[in-house]
């Protein structure tokens, strides 16, 4: 007959689980689900649709160094100034040509006009981004 052979309670302490206070289980989940919403709210408003969003409206390659765009903003706040980032690039896939656009505060969707040189022919153009924060040398012009 096997029997089990007990260890001295006194130098190994009981076999009984321990178990820490339950509302240490309960704190550290509601600590993981609000660490987790953060996380959800940081992500969607840094991946999220931006406070301007550009659709290109037309362009025209007047020229192997010029290129007329086109393009409607979108605001969230109308009453503010916003500088947009035009590029070109060519039909090996380099960046032809950039220029930034001043887009005048008024209307929560406008339609703008530029023309954008570039160093060889284009054959795209878009809108790489817009910011309302407007440098002061693009106001001034």
């Amino acid at each position: 007959m096997v029997t089990q052979r007990e260890l001295p309670v006194g130098r190994y302490g009981s076999r009984e689980k321990r178990r820490g206070p339950r509302w240490v289980y309960w704190a550290l989940l509601a600590a993981f689900v609000v660490a987790g919403l953060v996380v959800a709210y940081v992500a969607y408003v840094n991946l999220g649709d931006g406070p301007i969003t550009t659709e290109p409206a037309r362009y025209k390659i007047v020229d192997d160094k010029t290129v007329e765009f086109s393009f409607t903003v979108t605001r969230d706040d109308p009453g503010k100034d916003a500088d947009c980032i035009v590029r070109t690039k060519s039909s090996d896939g380099d960046e032809a040509g950039v220029r930034e656009v001043y887009v005048p505060a008024g209307g929560d969707q406008r339609t703008v006009d530029t023309v954008v040189h570039t160093s060889k022919q284009a054959v795209s153009v878009e809108v790489y981004g817009c910011s309302y924060q407007v440098p002061a040398y693009l106001r001034s012009s």
